[in-house]
């Protein structure tokens, strides 16, 4: 039974897009990071030199990615008022 005195609209206003884009930000920087650790640990088996700092820096980027996707669930999980 619906309960036709619930003022919530079942879809989103046409004029407001979801706030998804943070969740594809997270999962692509997370991404990135992940390809630059395989890269890390391929480098000295495919190669003879070392990894380079870019390597290493472009690593931190899977924990910033892991923090914004903690973001988004927060902030997607919080109920309106």
């Amino acid at each position: 039974m619906t309960n036709p005195a619930d003022p919530r609209p079942s879809t989103p206003p046409p004029g407001r897009t979801p706030g998804n884009w943070l969740l594809y930000a997270a999962l692509g920087v997370f991404a990135v990071g992940l390809l630059a650790i395989v890269a890390i640990f391929l480098t000295p088996i495919l190669t003879d030199g070392e990894p380079g700092l870019w390597l290493y820096l472009g690593a931190m980027l899977a924990p910033v990615g892991f923090v914004l996707a903690l973001i988004f669930a927060l902030r997607s999980g919080r109920r309106s008022r």
